[in-house]
């Protein structure tokens, strides 16, 4: 079953400018430390992307968390911005309760995936797909009490 939606991601290339932004402008905290990688094969697997190497946090303001990524590899597609009308996001999370159920039901539904199965990382179970149009989806399943647990959006 899922639950909601997550969190909306963000690709920018200068982290601390972006969130220092995101802080001030519209009352996002840091949830946690920063996360960085680089060299590492099972995130490159489950995100679907080769050779990745990124810094990211994740960010709350009441109900809403916001992931920013700082990908130094590989590097970005240039072009003009997105504009309204243009397609894409970096991706969209949704909570499940059941990440292998979803999973399948999913893959039934014409979603695409960037693993065979859900990255297992502990308290959060993740994998990244793609809808009809190409749209990538985060589906992830979150203890309950871990910080990112939707349970928890209410609290300050």
């Amino acid at each position: 079953m899922i639950v909601g939606i997550h969190h909306v991601a963000l690709h920018t290339a200068n982290l601390d400018r972006i969130v220092d932004f995101y802080r001030r402008a519209f009352g996002f905290k840091p949830v946690g430390d920063v996360f960085s990688w680089a060299n590492e094969p099972a995130i490159d697997e489950g995100i679907g992307v080769k050779n990745s190497a990124a810094r990211t946090v994740m960010l709350k303001a009441g109900t809403c968390y916001l992931e920013v990524f700082e990908y130094s590899s590989p590097p970005a597609r240039e072009g003009e911005p997105l504009r309204p009308n243009d397609h894409g996001y970096t991706h969209f999370c949704v909570d499940v309760t059941d990440i292998e159920t979803e999973y399948e039901r999913l893959k039934g539904e014409g979603m695409t995936f960037a693993k065979d199965s859900p990255m297992d990382m502990g308290e959060i179970k993740a994998v990244y797909g793609k809808d009809p149009d190409g749209n990538v989806i985060e589906i992830q399943e979150v203890v309950a009490d871990h910080d990112f647990a939707l349970s928890r959006l209410s609290e300050g």
